[in-house]
């Protein structure tokens, strides 16, 4: 792990304690409303392991927050520049996922997200990781399946898919090269 990812891993893990603390929950208060095994939390919260992507995600709808508030949250910065060499990058340890937030963290309500999906993964969210924000998703290479409930939406580069209403969902790559898209979201 480089600098950057031990920071981000560490203001994550500060993040999720200080949230829960915030709202008078214990270990198993959140893992009740999460999903989320106690040990799992709490070996989280000591930085003794990095969340998946679907952990950050059940965790950050419990906490009623979108994903990426979360994360911003844990990266705050006052500045309005944001160089790619000071862009929080996160790793998921299970896949290899990459989610690089390039928005300034105080970017006046729009994130943008540039996300890299290894060939073959799946990554499924709960519809409350969507219940607070609207949402695009650009895709610049590769192929992206995008399971939204019910539907799939098969994303070539150049396309870009607007969010219905808040679903469980699943970003897959079903191809052979990584998938790499820019996801662009508003709070509601």
């Amino acid at each position: 792990m480089d600098r950057h990812e031990n920071q981000s891993a560490q203001a994550i893990a500060d993040r999720i304690k200080i949230e829960r603390e915030a709202r008078g929950w214990s270990l198993a208060e959140l893992s009740d409303r999460s999903g989320v095994s106690k040990a799992m939390i709490s070996k989280i919260e000591r930085c003794e392991a990095s969340p998946t992507a679907t952990v950050l995600g059940r965790l950050s709808g419990a906490f009623g927050l979108p994903l990426s508030v979360l994360l911003a949250l844990a990266e705050r910065a006052e500045e309005r520049l944001s160089r790619e060499a000071d862009q929080p990058l996160w790793t998921d340890p299970e896949t290899g996922y990459t989610r690089r937030a390039i928005s300034p963290a105080n970017g006046g309500g729009l994130d943008l997200i540039e996300v890299t999906l290894p060939p073959g993964v799946r990554i499924p969210y709960p519809a409350s990781a969507f219940a607070f924000q609207r949402q695009q998703i650009w895709l610049i290479a590769g192929r992206l399946d995008f399971a939204e409930g019910p539907v799939t939406h098969q994303l070539l580069p150049g396309d870009c898919l607007e969010l219905g209403a808040p679903q469980p969902c699943v970003f897959a790559n079903p191809g052979t090269d990584e998938a790499r898209y820019l996801i662009a979201l508003t709070r509601r």
